[in-house]
Parts: C-alpha cells; structure tokens; sequence
C-alpha cells in the first residue's frame, strides 16, 4: 500500500532539529555522554536539587500508615485524620496510591511502593536519575522523595488511556486532511502519542549516545529464568534452549538494522499514557525501563500494546496504512520537515522487526513476575501470549525487506 501523502508538519516543542544542544542534557542521566554532546547553549534552568530519601519503608499490605509517614514530611500542614486515599490497581509490577485532601485531587501525591523481588527487573536508582531527567525536560511530574521501597511523586491530571483510544483509526485520515488545507485542529490522542515520544526521543540526540539497553536486559532477564525458573516452567512455555537460540537469532538480525539509538520510555502500553483533554495534550508516566534504546524498539512496543494487557487481542495491532500515517507523523515531528516515503517505509520495516524483541523481553518479564511477583495477575498467561504471537508474526516479520 502507497504511503499517504504528506500533511503539514506538526506545529510542536518536538522541533528540534537545527537548533542548539539543550543546557540539560548534561545533567542528570549520562554526564559523559552529554559532554561528548557538545553542549554549548547559554545555561538554562539550574539543576534540580537532589531528591529526599526518606527512612520509611511501607508496608505493601497496609500502605496507609508508611504514606502518613511520608506526608508528615512532605506536606506538614495536612492533618492526617482528613487525608483521603485512592487505590489504583492497573499496575503489574508496584502498588499505587493517591493521598490527597481536596476532592479534585489538585494537590495529590502518589506512593508507589515497589513490587516483590522488583529489582530483579528494575535498577532503581537508574529510575531516580531518569525521572529526573525527564522531568527536566518537561516530561515528567515532581518527584517528592525516595523512601526506602518506594517513590512518591506529583500526580498528573487527566485520564489514563485504554487500548481504544490509542488506535482510533477513523479520526487518523480527517484529522490528517484537515491538516492538509490548512485547518488547525487539536490532534487526537494517537498524534500526541507521537509528538511526546518524538519529543523524549531528541533527549541527548546529539553527539555521542550510551549504548542500548535492550541485549543486557534481555540477556539478564534470560539468565534469570534459565538458573532460577526453569525446572517450573510450564509445558505452554518454549524450552530455555529454544529461547536462548530466539534470543541470539534477534541480537544478530536486529542490530543489522541501525535503528539510531535514543532515549526511550520503553514500557509505553496505554495506562502509561496520562491525556489532558482541556489541555490537548498527554504525558508518559512510569520510568522504571526508560533509558536509551533502539528508537524502533520504542515504537514498536508501543504498538504491540494497541492489544491490550488483560484482554489481549493482537487483532488490534495497527494495520500497515495506519503504522505509516503515524510514523510520517513522529518523522516530521522529530525533522521539523517533510519526510520522504522512503524514510517512513524504513522506519516502518524497522519497528515491526524490533516488534519482535518487544514480545520477547515482556514474555520473559512475565515469567520472572510469575515466580515472584504478588500482584493479582496471571503472569504466566500473559508471557505464553506473548511468545505465542513472537512465533507466529515472526516468519512474515523477519521476511520485511529495508527499502533500497
């Protein structure tokens, strides 16, 4: 199918090709890599003040004794008696909860207390240094504190997106002719989508980047499941020595395609999206697997979550005409210019590839979770789904040829 033609590019923050490295790129995550950036710009805001680590730990049974804990230290002026709570149970890896005392949650803090055996997944304070990072950059909230098993952080307002609102196909084209004749409209939550990550992806975009995370945490994940839960692996699941020859089959076909490495979020399913429909626009939350990473790998996953986590249904996965609507869209937001077809086919041979190792590293997330994790969920259901759907677009996937 032809690529649709091109649109007006998107009038956005995301504009940053041509001009000056940002004066934050050094602060925070890769000092060395930022130096090697360049940063030459006139400082910019002064860096944030190291974040509180408070000596509480939190009982994950009983969070609201440990939250009053942390308010006492945070907002002193609220009486614990009147501070109102609310549970949210989307999550698979932590538990949350919003402490707040006015009904519309204006001033609201959010702990999360760590999931079970969590740092098997997760190198916490690579988290700390990112949200930090982002939130100097304007894509993250206020974070309050660390605390012994936990964070407590800003929360951001609007609604936590569904599977249902990321995909909405039948406004992609109108909104996208509308662009054409020069009607300014505000984009629908899938574009956004795609300015945001546009957006995090120019994060140190220039100069010298770390390398990505992807073969580590995959190697490790791996590692994990092949010493520790092999022998309870369930018959649905592929033998380790076929996971382990998957795994280097994915190594050496997707580090050929020279997807640019670049800082991603890496865990962008639709609870993850936060929309502001007043403001037009929405914010990623979650850091826990953001770092830098195989740009394709970023958008590839996202996509794979157009399916869902409870109701998995991959028939929902976004069709071709549809991946390359939005990814001319990312493009031009990321260029500030037209894009060519050839440029968004690449991407698009690129992202369905790295759609592969997507399945592949949450499947062997799952079956870690699976062992340790006390979360309400059925994790081993959820990794047999996902390298179910690995081998079965893997044939059509790996047979994608990169535009001449």
């Amino acid at each position: 199918m032809a690529v649709p033609p091109p649109a007006s590019p998107p009038r956005s923050p995301c504009y940053l090709r041509g001009r000056a490295p940002c004066p934050q790129c050094s602060w925070g995550m890769e000092e060395k890599a930022a130096a090697g950036a360049g940063c030459r710009e006139p400082p910019g805001p002064p860096r944030a003040a190291a974040v509180p680590c408070l000596a509480v730990l939190v009982d994950p049974d009983d969070i609201l004794p440990g939250a009053l804990s942390l308010i006492r230290e945070l907002r002193p002026r609220w009486k614990p008696e009147q501070v109102r709570t609310k549970r949210f149970t989307d999550g698979i890896t932590n538990k949350l909860v919003a402490c707040y005392m006015e009904e519309n949650m204006k001033d609201c803090m959010l702990v999360r207390v760590y999931g079970e055996r969590t740092e098997l997944l997760v190198d916490r304070e690579n988290e700390v240094r990112n949200f930090q990072l982002l939130r100097a950059h304007g894509c993250a909230p206020k974070l309050y504190c660390t605390f012994q098993n936990g964070l407590c952080y800003e929360y951001v307002q609007g609604v936590a997106l569904e599977p249902e609102h990321i995909r909405e196909p039948r406004l992609y084209s109108p909104w996208l002719a509308l662009q054409g004749l020069g009607i300014r409209r505000a984009p629908p939550p899938c574009w956004l989508i795609a300015l945001e990550m546009a957006k995090i992806h120019t994060i140190h975009a220039n100069g010298s980047l770390p390398k990505p995370v992807l073969w580590q945490k995959m190697h490790s994940y791996f590692s994990l499941v092949k010493t520790e839960i092999n022998p309870s692996l369930s018959t649905d699941v592929p033998k380790v020595e076929v996971l382990e020859r998957e795994l280097a089959w994915l190594k050496e076909h997707l580090s050929q395609l020279n997807s640019p490495v670049v800082f991603c979020h890496n865990d962008l399913l639709c609870k993850n999206i936060i929309y502001d429909s007043a403001k037009g626009h929405v914010q990623f939350i979650d850091y826990e697997y953001t770092g830098y990473n195989y740009q394709a790998f970023d958008i590839g996953n996202h996509f794979n979550e157009f399916a869902g986590v409870n109701g998995v249904d991959y028939s929902r996965y976004p069709l071709r005409e549809t991946q390359l609507q939005w990814l001319r869209y990312y493009l031009q937001a990321q260029k500030g210019s037209a894009v060519s077809p050839r440029e968004v086919e690449r991407l698009y041979v690129q992202v369905n590839k790295f759609a592969l190792a997507s399945h592949f590293f949450w499947a062997l997330w799952a079956l870690i979770q699976n062992q340790y994790s006390t979360i309400n969920f059925d994790f081993l259901r959820y990794a047999v789904i996902r390298f179910n759907q690995y081998f079965k677009v893997k044939p059509q996937v790996s047979a994608l040829e990169m535009p001449k």
